[in-house]
């Protein structure tokens, strides 16, 4: 008796990894309309393949292949034994119809995000996390989070005044107020942290609601606050054994007290935008010195004004941003300077550069002496780029080329129509006291670098006078506004350009709040050096510059650009290195 024909397709057949894969279980739902199977080996072997002209020979090795498959494998998929068994012995004239799914209708286990493993912490909040992040209760996942009676006791203590320590300790309280005030809410069996709709918060919030019996050191002040919450902690990882009892201090000293009697304890990292600021975004990318040789073959350019633009593919473009500057300098062959200004999937356009080194483009008789002043200076005279940062170490001229750019584009360009100058009022030293006069009197002293920088740029134009450089100097300080960041709140600039000066002594907060006061055609400049942060419980990851670099990355109307090389004096270089 002849063998029946071989299946026209060779994707009716099981593949063999699926002999491995543990069995499904049944699902109470109507099953979908059947439809023939699509599972195959995502390379079979040249015997499984069934050609036309041997069909004898193809379905003899495909059936030998799927009768050894069972004794490879432990149990095969419901409902397939008896199909793979017809298969295996040339018993069908269809296509088997598999109950699998299709191999693109299987789950994307990537795509849905597990939920840790282990059991949750209990987090101890001392008060200065609470002053520090009114919203850190929700920052914790699900885990869970307890506060001693001293905490809010200190809470309570910081409450009044206009200062920001007072206002997050009045929103913390109002915070946890809406967290007890929820119906059917019960304090001793905690109080659920995603009941005013902070969704990440998994977890549950604990108030001290009995005496903990606890032992320190007698070389611990039993009065003091930092001990009281100590011996919480200490009492807490004893009821709780074996949980993970953990305090969370931006208090050094305090977790030091910790780690010393033998407890866990760690810093808020939140608040962090960088573990480390070496991780910062430059703004700049240096291209490697095979570009050419890797993307030359794909390259596209074009010529638009006095711009040309070139379209790259190729293995880098990932690596891209938008208003990224990028740079290739290689002895002997020409050198390129360019901006990103479009990506799409795996193509960039890349857009070269106005020179500002040279005379001819000087800005308000100022020309720029080195690479990343350049990039900077194009992003400052750019009208399309509304928020500009700048970072770098003293004397890199940031204060210089921003006034110098926005002197041109006020006064020449009429772009804008003055120049408003911020800066954060913290000082280096001790504080000096109240200062007499007016708001723009009041913020004198803090401007000392507008004064030196508008001095350097009133002397660039020599062929005029003394005359005429004091009459250019009064049209300057007319459309020059000092403004104090303690009255921002509420304002809204249309077509301004604002300076912020000195802005890694910001919060993030602070810096929000500045950044949303621009109306339409308003530019903002951020400038700061990181390594000068006077602010207590300011960090280079935590500094409000920090954050602002960071999440404006990318942005198609946004640059930033780290400065590296000083051009202040050779002393101010030397003591920037050294000291």
């Amino acid at each position: 008796m002849p063998l029946p024909t071989a299946p026209a397709k060779r994707a009716a057949l099981l593949a063999v990894q699926e002999y491995d894969k543990p069995a499904r279980a049944r699902q109470p739902t109507q099953a979908p309309p059947t439809t023939p199977a699509t599972v195959a080996a995502p390379e079979p072997s040249p015997s499984a393949l069934m050609a036309s002209g041997n069909e004898q020979t193809g379905r003899g090795r495909a059936a030998k292949s799927i009768a050894k498959a069972p004794a490879k494998s432990a149990q095969l998929a419901p409902g397939l034994g008896k199909q793979a068994e017809r298969v295996a012995v040339g018993r069908t004239e269809e296509p088997v119809k598999a109950s699998l799914p299709k191999p693109s209708a299987l789950p994307d286990v990537k795509a849905k995000k597990t939920k840790r493993q282990g059991p949750s912490k209990l987090f101890v909040l001392d008060t200065n996390v609470l002053l520090h992040d009114p919203m850190c209760l929700f920052r914790f996942e699900e885990h869970d989070i307890f506060l001693p009676m001293i905490v809010l006791e200190e809470l309570d203590a910081h409450k009044k005044g206009m200062t920001e320590v007072a206002r997050n300790a009045r929103q913390t309280s109002r915070t946890l107020d809406s967290l007890a005030g929820q119906q059917g809410s019960d304090i001793s069996a905690g109080l659920p942290l995603n009941a005013t709709g902070h969704r990440g918060a998994g977890g549950k919030l604990f108030f001290q609601t009995q005496l903990l019996n606890y032992t320190l050191p007698t070389s611990l002040p039993q009065g003091k606050a930092d001990n009281q919450i100590l011996g919480v902690v200490d009492a807490l990882r004893i009821q709780h054994a074996p949980r993970e009892v953990v305090l969370v201090s931006k208090d050094i000293n305090m977790r030091v007290k910790s780690r010393a009697l033998g407890l866990a304890t760690d810093d808020y990292q939140n608040d962090k935008t960088l573990e480390d600021g070496d991780l910062l975004y430059a703004g700049s990318l240096a291209l490697p010195p095979n570009f050419w040789t890797t993307h030359g073959n794909t390259v596209e350019s074009w010529q638009q004004g006095a711009h040309t633009y070139y379209r790259i593919t190729g293995p880098l473009v990932p690596s891209l941003l938008i208003n990224q500057f990028v740079y290739f300098e290689a002895p002997g062959e020409p050198s390129l300077y360019a901006r990103v200004t479009e990506i799409r999937d795996r193509t960039a356009v890349l857009k070269t550069l106005k020179d500002f080194t040279h005379l001819k483009n000087a800005v308000w008789g100022i020309t720029t002496r080195n690479r990343e002043q350049n990039f900077a200076m194009n992003l400052l005279m750019d009208p399309e780029v509304d928020f500009v940062t700048l970072t770098g170490t003293a004397g890199t001229g940031k204060t210089l080329m921003a006034l110098a750019a926005g002197l041109t584009q006020v006064l020449d360009d009429r772009r804008y129509t003055e120049i408003i100058v911020t800066r954060a009022t913290v000082s280096v030293g001790e504080d000096i006291g109240f200062l007499p006069g007016t708001e723009e009197e009041k913020m004198g002293p803090w401007m000392g670098a507008l004064d030196d920088n508008l001095e350097v740029l009133g002397k660039t134009d020599t062929s005029a006078g003394e005359w005429g450089r004091a009459a250019t100097s009064e049209l300057i300080r007319s459309r020059i506004k000092i403004k104090s960041m303690n009255f921002m709140r509420g304002r809204t600039f249309l077509n301004k350009y604002v300076i912020i000066d000195e802005a890694q002594n910001l919060t993030p907060k602070q810096m929000k709040t500045l950044i949303t006061r621009a109306g339409p055609g308003t530019k903002i400049i951020c400038m700061g050096n990181l390594a000068q942060i006077d602010t207590p419980y300011l960090t280079e990851g935590s500094s409000g510059l920090t954050f602002a670099v960071d999440k404006f990355k990318g942005w198609q109307h946004g640059g930033h650009i780290t400065l590296a090389r000083g051009e202040r004096s050779r002393l101010a270089d030397f003591a920037s290195e050294v000291l």
